[in-house]
C-alpha cells in the first residue's frame, strides 16, 4: 500500500510507486529533523500542488518531490541545535514563471550559497516563459530545472526578506516580514522585454545581497 495519503485512486500506479520511492528518499534526507507523517502530509501537499497544471505527468511525481524537498528545507533553516544563519529571501510574483524565477537563478548565482533564496507565485502558470529562459541562458544561467509552484507558509515563514514583483494583493502578507516591491521601467514583453527585466533584476538583487552583508559574487 503507498504510503502516502492522497487518495490511490486518485493516482496511476507508476506515479504512486515513484512517490513511495521519493518519500522513502526525503524521510532519509531529513531523518531527525522530521518524522514520517510530516513528510509524507508535505509530500502529498505537493503533489497536489503541482499535479492539477503539470503538462507532462510523467514528471508529477520528480517535481512533487523537488517541491516537498524545498518546503522542508525551509522549515528547517532556523530550526534545530545548528540552525542556518544564512540570510533568508523569497521571491514572489503572480506566476512565478518569469521574473520571480528570474530573481531566484541571478540571487544563487551572485550568492554563491552565502544565502538563501526560494520563489513562489499567487497563481502559478503551467511552465517557464520561454522569453525569461533564453535572457537568462544569455548570460550563463540555466533555469530549466525550475518550474512555476505556489508560495508555501514554510518559505513565508523562514524568509527574512520578502521581495514583490507585480503581484499587489494577491501575495500573501505575513507580520513581522520585511516586504521589498520591485518595479519596473520600459517594456516588459517579448525577448527584449526580458533582457530588460533581467537587467533590473540584476542590479536589484546585487544590491539586495549588499544590504543583507552578503559578499556578492561577479
Amino acid at each position: 500500500m503507498s504510503e502516502t495519503t492522497t487518495q490511490p485512486g486518485s493516482i496511476p500506479l507508476d506515479q504512486r510507486e515513484s512517490l513511495d520511492r521519493a518519500l522513502e528518499r526525503l524521510i532519509d534526507e531529513f531523518a531527525g529533523a522530521f518524522g514520517r507523517e510530516t513528510v509524507t502530509a508535505l509530500l502529498d501537499h505537493s503533489y497536489a500542488s503541482v499535479s492539477h497544471k503539470a503538462r507532462m505527468p510523467q514528471f508529477v511525481p520528480l517535481l512533487a518531490e523537488r517541491f516537498a524537498r524545498q518546503r522542508l528545507q525551509a522549515s528547517s533553516h532556523r530550526r534545530g541545535a545548528e540552525p542556518d544563519p544564512r540570510p533568508a529571501v523569497l521571491f514572489l510574483c503572480v506566476h512565478n514563471a518569469g521574473k520571480s524565477q528570474m530573481a531566484l537563478g541571478l540571487f544563487e548565482k551572485h550568492a554563491a550559497r552565502r544565502a538563501v533564496a526560494w520563489s513562489g507565485g499567487s497563481e502559478p502558470g503551467h511552465a517557464l516563459n520561454a522569453d525569461a529562459v533564453a535572457a537568462m541562458a544569455e548570460i550563463g544561467i540555466d533555469i530549466t530545472g525550475e518550474f512555476p509552484k505556489p508560495w508555501t507558509e514554510e518559505t513565508l515563514r523562514a524568509a527574512d526578506v520578502i521581495v514583490t514583483m507585480g503581484c499587489g494583493d494577491t501575495c500573501p502578507y505575513y507580520p513581522g516580514k520585511r516586504y521589498v516591491d520591485w518595479t519596473f521601467d520600459g517594456n516588459l514583453s517579448g525577448p527584449e522585454g526580458a533582457r530588460n527585466a533581467r537587467d533590473q533584476i540584476e542590479t536589484r538583487v546585487v544590491g539586495l545581497l549588499e544590504e543583507l552583508g552578503v559578499a556578492v559574487t561577479a
